[in-house]
């Protein structure tokens, strides 16, 4: 069993930075793929982007996030994180990490979900 428990949302201004943490239990993190999505009110759940295990060498991103956030991971300490930056109000959403097997752009792809954190940009 994996759980995965996200961390650092908040309020920001425009052009600001945050970055959200996931911590991950359970004995298969290391050769767990780890996603981010994120779910604006109204809207349906979309990708943000994803990095490979176990190095976390590959990493992916939506056309609307590349460039300003990056996920990184560090197997040591069971976590995984995104630092957003030049933030715009249009990426305020609940915030979820997700483990699987495959590095896969699509939320069926991951069969482990943390309960998310809020973001919001105010402009």
């Amino acid at each position: 069993q994996v759980q995965l428990v996200e961390s650092g949302g908040g309020l920001v201004q425009a052009g600001g930075s945050l970055r959200l943490s996931c911590a991950v239990s359970g004995r298969t993190f290391g050769s767990s793929a780890v996603g981010w999505f994120r779910q604006a009110p109204g809207k349906e759940r979309e990708f943000v982007g994803t990095i490979s295990s176990p190095l976390g060498v590959r990493t992916y991103y939506a056309d609307s996030v590349k460039g300003r956030f990056t996920i990184s991971r560090d197997n040591a300490k069971n976590m995984v994180y995104l630092q957003m930056n030049s933030l715009k109000p249009e990426d305020t959403a609940v915030y979820y990490c997700a483990a699987g097997s495959k590095l896969i752009r699509t939320s069926d792809g991951y069969p482990y979900w943390g309960q998310g954190t809020q973001v919001t940009v105010s402009s």
